[in-house]
């Protein structure tokens, strides 16, 4: 069965300190989302998500384009970033671990997120919706955006974790 995204409500977010003492916050606007939803068993499903790393978004132009550059995403030559889930573990109620390749500037590396799972399930209009949240930590650094510089009072500009939040809304075609 084919699922098909529901961008309305759906959004990809990331946080990052920045000089030690406040959080930027972002998001990427243009992505896309392959699923196979095990209705009988959802820890069977997969997805992938592919985005356009051009489409960061965090409320700067000038920061977004820097964003962009070879310093950070290398947009000209890394146009997409893409997490591929891998499993999806049961912990209670509606919990799981999510586990998934995240590949940023060719660079993949297994991340492990916490998830809320939404199995699919029918609203009042007879459509069927599956959904997902997401969150987790991830060290920029691992994915080659090493680019920082010293503060005065010590630490950096940019900090090493990133916050990942994932909220995606599936509705399943016929």
């Amino acid at each position: 069965m084919t699922w098909q995204l529901d961008t309305a409500h759906s959004g990809i977010h990331f946080g990052v300190k920045h000089m030690l003492v406040a959080t930027t916050r972002g998001s990427f606007g243009d992505y896309t989302v392959d699923a196979a939803i095990d209705e009988g068993d959802i820890t069977k499903s997969h997805a992938t998500v592919t985005i356009d790393a051009a489409s960061i978004d965090t409320g700067d132009d000038r920061r977004d384009g820097h964003l962009k550059s070879p310093d950070f995403f290398d947009v000209a030559q890394f146009p997409t970033i893409t997490f591929t889930s891998k499993r999806l573990e049961p912990k209670r109620g509606g919990e799981y671990r999510l586990i998934g390749d995240l590949t940023i500037k060719g660079i993949t590396r297994e991340v492990e997120l916490e998830a809320e799972v939404a199995a699919p399930t029918t609203d009042p209009f007879g459509a069927v919706r599956a959904g997902i949240s997401a969150e987790g930590k991830v060290n920029r650094r691992d994915f080659g955006l090493t680019w920082s510089a010293p503060v005065e009072a010590g630490g950096i500009v940019v900090g090493d974790s990133v916050k990942l939040t994932i909220d995606l809304e599936l509705n399943k075609q016929n």
